[in-house]
């Protein structure tokens, strides 16, 4: 159905960064030419991990052989996650400015992967800085957490108001904002979709600890059903995206990482969540 030109993390075990982008993008029905910026053993929250990055250099030379094959064409859209220097950002921004000189309307989703509550920001303060002013104007789709949100846009993200107006003022013409605090210890994902004009939030039951990678499986599960249903709106690819994380982690409960290979149907193919009016 499409291709995706996805960079971002790679573990050898466990499903975080391109281990959770590929596979819920190629359930979906798409082709994914993968781009690792880091190769880890498993995600460092367990015990012991160990990795390195790999070379902008090298990503920029494994870009340009892609191009020379003639395979940059037939790209649909680019997703960013990880990106852990300043340099990897400069490339990212090089490799969707190459993809739309083949392709000039491609899609870009960029999810913002620079921290979380309560360890706060966690990649190099100018590599997050170069996301915030250089990567997200690019962006028809972003997708920060709520401490990403509240980072980009200097204010504090608590609740649904404070998360919609930053979402508001962020330069993406699309934002799905995750795990913004709701009333009763549940939390909302919002979308608020500039073009279409839609505002709508998803309430979801507060699970504490989950596995590391819900953040990827939502980019790519919204990125996948934008693609695979053309003529569908953002709400709808959003009540799927948002009802396919959910399952994703039901069916992961007392695991450390989630169970995609287990659940494929119910996170793939899900009914629809039920949505709220913003």
């Amino acid at each position: 159905m499409g291709r995706v030109l996805a960079i971002s993390s790679q573990v050898a075990r466990g499903h975080v960064g391109l281990s959770a982008i590929a596979p819920a993008l190629q359930r979906l029905g798409h082709d994914v030419i993968a781009l690792p910026t880091i190769l880890l053993s498993n995600h460092p929250g367990h015990q012991a991990a160990a990795g390195e990055h790999v070379s902008p250099d090298l990503l920029r030379r494994m870009l340009d052989a892609l191009g020379t094959n003639g395979w940059l064409g037939s790209i649909d859209a680019v997703l960013t996650g990880y990106l852990p220097s300043a340099e990897h950002v400069r490339f990212a921004i090089e490799a969707i400015d190459g993809v739309r000189r083949h392709v000039p309307h491609i899609r870009v989703l960029v999810d913002p992967v620079l921290g979380d509550e309560p360890k706060g920001l966690y990649i190099n303060p100018d590599a997050a800085a170069r996301i915030r002013d250089h990567l997200i104007p690019l962006a028809d789709v972003a997708t920060p957490n709520a401490f990403e949100l509240s980072w980009l846009m200097s204010v504090p993200v608590e609740n649904g108001v404070e998360a919609v107006q930053a979402a508001n003022d962020l330069e993406a013409r699309c934002v799905l904002a995750t795990s913004v605090p709701a009333a009763g210890g549940a939390l909302s994902n919002i979308l608020i979709d500039k073009n279409a004009d839609v505002r709508v939030s998803a309430t979801v039951r507060h699970r504490g600890r989950v596995p590391n990678g819900t953040g990827d499986l939502m980019a790519a599960l919204y990125l996948g059903h934008q693609l695979r249903n053309a003529q569908s709106h953002s709400r709808e690819n959003f009540a799927l995206a948002v009802a396919g994380v959910d399952a994703a982690i039901a069916a992961s409960a007392g695991q450390d990482e989630l169970a995609l290979a287990a659940s494929p149907a119910a996170w793939a193919d899900p009914a629809p969540w039920p949505l709220t009016a913003l």
